[in-house]
């Protein structure tokens, strides 16, 4: 369907426009009679004031044909406004019913027929009656004018103040010449005067509209006063600002004259001295700084384009980021550090229980620097489950040998410019969190901490792992190149120190830059030492507790650890602690305003279960019986190891294998591989030939929601089904690891310090481990293999005298 073209009677105050056939039609007779009944001309966009001229372009058909009808005669003509202004052929009943009475002065006729007419208004009407809709509105009215008020006096106030207001609106606003105030007549009629000022008001057409349709001169007239004061103030503001950037503009153009002027001289007297003091500032800073050559070089290159480019270009600002950046690096500025090894492993023990293996590490190095007074950058990386102290570790590290401490979080980072920044040309951009850090530490020689690089992501944006490689090297991050500052900057003296959760997610490249350091997870003896040496001053002074006055029980805080938390470190043992530390802050509140006297409180299990509620861990003793079809396992997890409890059940029906609780891929085929040698070995171990065609076979692993993966739980599985098919009940005090094959050997497994600390925490006291794992334990600490009974085997039959009785 075609747009329709909008036609309707719209003001246009341009009459000068060249036209074909014009005709000019002049009114004559001031006094001749106005008829009963005149058509109606819809204003679509505007309402006109009586004693106003103002010129309307006519296009409908109805509205020409009106206008042909009085054009020769009378030329008197009703203006009424639409109701809605978009409306292309309004009714009779919207329009507006108040209008203005107006006579044609000028058509001028146009192509398309079309026609531009300048009509004047005469009086305030009110049409009474539509006596004709086609082919255009006609209508009897009434003049009403302009209402009289009875009190002529305040008529009179209205009138001056509403003129001077519009005395000050014209000389305020530019876009009114100031001879509109010379056609402004003075000692005319109030209502013209009126008129008159609120034709060259900017009102919205409904404004306009109840302008016209007030009940009163008094009342018009408060209604353009306010309209006045009000536009005024919106002037006002409007100036104000105007000058305020006037003046800024005036200020920022005799600025950059003056430069220009300077700059010319220095050109005519062939001199390089800097006139604006902010560069005389930097390039002084340039010059005290001891920057590596190629980055005094580049600094001074980009001072003289920056002084070269006039102020107000974008690349100005560009230059002078830059610049900030090259000069607010630490050049030159090395911390000093402890080289007192006993100070050292004082400050290292002051914060940390137990984590023997780092800590000599850092006493290694701070013994070599003794030696050696300068060495290349270490990365270590510490990896261990949650809550095991790794970033606390790193920052006591940074803090017994001096330095300051930088840590960033590459935790979801995936964009390589996070690491190497972008480069300057692109709007908003910076150095990367490398480079942001050393500005940050003041010095080149910090301890930067990357926690969490297992989990560096990578995207369509980069890798960022693969960025991490020349900064964790050795022999690259002598000259690390940041995108940014684009030029060489030695990282060599920096202490590197990462972290992780699992070291098998970080990329090979990178892990084969850094010395893994495995900080395993803690005994109940350690997190007892560490509960009371560390974790409680710390809460009774955040609490505001006194230690004098409240006395925690070991076996108080064992029954913590053992029944309302799981883990290898101590984060949800600091968050029970503080919990219990809150129910005693409210008890201390409550008798401060029961008045009662100060008294002891003594934390035993009792108390432990009354703040604490419902223990959130079952106690293992409860399973401490021999069962038939159930075994222990051990498992490693990301939160150190856990028993995993594997239970075989069998039913007659077709031959089927059944396995739930949300057991991986390579562990679903460790599950069939145990099945398979067995049913291999069946008559070997005295069962049925078809009893494996007649039986279902269910295996179950408990905590379904937990997602299970990996071959280790192989040998478990075999000895589980074993024990259901013999009827032999597998000991309680038992729990195993190891991968099975279809011959019945038992191959390596990983993780086996987690699984021992997971057994002892369990009170677990016998362990069967792969023979290929015996020189792990060397590796492990005595304290996690103290109280366990470690047997070996190699095959899956050396098993049987250890875990059937």
């Amino acid at each position: 369907m075609a747009k329709k073209k909008k036609t309707a009677e719209t003001i246009d105050h341009d009459l000068l426009l060249s036209g074909i056939d014009q005709l000019l039609l002049e009114a004559s007779a001031e006094n001749e009679e106005v008829p009963e009944e005149l058509p109606v001309l819809p204003l679509r966009d505007t309402v006109i004031f009586p004693y106003t001229m103002f010129p309307i372009l006519v296009g409908r058909d109805s509205t020409v044909k009106a206008i042909e009808s009085v054009v020769s005669t009378h030329k008197f003509i009703l203006l009424a406004t639409q109701e809605d202004p978009d409306e292309e052929e309004p009714l009779a009943d919207e329009l507006h019913k108040t209008g203005t009475l107006a006579r044609i002065v000028q058509v001028l006729r146009l192509p398309n027929n079309l026609m531009k007419v300048l009509v004047s208004g005469m009086d305030v009407m009110k049409i009474r009656k539509i006596t004709q809709e086609d082919p255009y509105f006609t209508a009897t009215f009434s003049v009403v004018g302009a209402p009289s008020t009875r009190n002529k006096s305040i008529l009179k106030t209205l009138v001056r103040k509403t003129r001077e207001k519009f005395e000050r609106y014209v000389m305020m606003n530019s876009e009114l010449p100031e001879e509109v105030l010379l056609g402004f007549d003075i000692d005319a009629e109030p209502s013209k005067q009126l008129f008159y000022m609120a034709s060259y008001l900017d009102l919205e057409i409904d404004d306009r509209q109840k302008l016209l349709e007030e009940k009163s001169l008094d009342a018009m007239f408060k209604r353009l006063l306010t309209t006045l004061t009000s536009e005024l103030e919106v002037l006002e503001v409007s100036n104000k600002i105007n000058e305020k950037v006037q003046v800024e503009i005036q200020e920022t153009q005799k600025r950059f004259y003056i430069q220009e002027q300077i700059r010319a001289l220095q050109d005519e007297l062939d001199e390089h001295d800097y006139g604006d003091p902010e560069l005389a500032r930097l390039k002084e800073q340039i010059d005290q700084l001891e920057m590596s050559p190629q980055a005094r070089s580049k600094a001074l290159e980009e001072l003289e384009r920056l002084r070269k480019t006039p102020a107000m270009s974008p690349e100005y600002t560009v230059a002078r980021n830059y610049i900030d950046w090259l000069v607010s690096m630490p050049w030159g500025t090395y911390s000093e550090d402890i080289l007192d090894i006993d100070a050292a492993q004082q400050e290292l023990d002051k914060d940390h229980f137990g984590l023997e293996k780092p800590k000599d590490r850092i006493l290694e190095y701070i013994a070599v620097l003794n030696l050696v007074k300068s060495i290349k950058s270490q990365i270590l990386c510490f990896v261990g489950p949650p809550g095991t102290g790794k970033t606390s570790l790193a920052k006591s590290i940074a803090n017994a040998l001096g330095r300051k401490t930088i840590r960033i979080a590459l935790g979801g980072v995936s964009d390589e410019a996070e690491i190497r920044g972008h480069r300057k040309t692109y709007i908003g951009s910076m150095p990367g969190r490398i480079i942001q850090g050393i500005k940050k530490a003041g010095t080149m020689n910090p301890v930067v901490i990357l926690d969490e690089i297992d989990k560096l992501g990578h995207d369509f944006r980069g890798d960022p792992s693969s960025a991490v490689l020349e900064v964790l090297d050795p022999e690259q991050n002598a000259t690390f190149n940041d995108h940014y500052l684009d030029i060489d900057f030695d990282l060599s003296q920096v202490m590197f120190i990462t972290t992780a959760n699992v070291a098998s997610n970080i990329q090979p490249a990178l892990l084969d830059r850094m010395e893994i350091i495995n900080l395993p997870g803690y005994l109940e003896h350690d997190k007892l030492e560490i509960s009371r040496k560390h974790l409680l001053p710390k809460l009774f002074e955040s609490h505001g507790l006194t230690p004098s006055r409240v006395k925690f029980k070991d076996d108080a805080i064992l029954e913590v650890i053992r029944k309302y938390t799981a883990e290898s470190g101590v984060r949800q043992l600091e968050q029970q602690l503080s919990a219990v530390c809150r129910k005693i802050a409210r008890l201390e509140v409550r008798s401060r305003k029961e008045k009662k006297r100060k008294s002891s409180i003594t934390i035993n299990t009792d108390r432990i279960h009354e703040f604490l509620g419902v223990e959130r861990y079952r106690d293992r003793d409860l399973d401490k019986r021999d069962k038939i079809g159930s075994v222990n396992g051990l498992a490693w997890t990301s939160t150190g190891g856990s028993i995993l409890q594997i239970d075989v059940a069998v039913v007659k029906g077709k031959s089927r294998f059944t396995l739930t609780g949300q057991l991986g891929d390579v562990m679903k085929e460790s599950a069939q591989a145990a099945l398979t040698y067995i049913r291999s070995r069946s008559a070997e171990f005295g069962v049925a030939d078809d009893y494996f065609d007649t039986h279902e076979f269910h295996l179950h692993i408990p905590e379904g929601a937990i997602p299970k993966d990996g071959p280790s739980a192989g040998m478990a599985m075999a000895l589980a089904i074993m024990s259901l098919i013999t009827g032999k009940p597998i000991r309680h005090d038992i729990a195993m690891t190891g991968e099975i094959t279809l011959r019945g050997e038992i191959y390596a497994i990983g993780g086996l310090n987690e699984k021992l600390l997971a057994a002892q925490r369990n009170r677990i006291t016998n362990v069967l481990i792969p023979r290929d794992n015996l020189k792990d334990l060397s590796e492990i600490p005595q304290k996690v293999k103290e109280g366990l009974k470690i047997f070996s085997v190699s095959t899956i039959e050396e098993a049987f005298p250890h875990v059937f009785r």
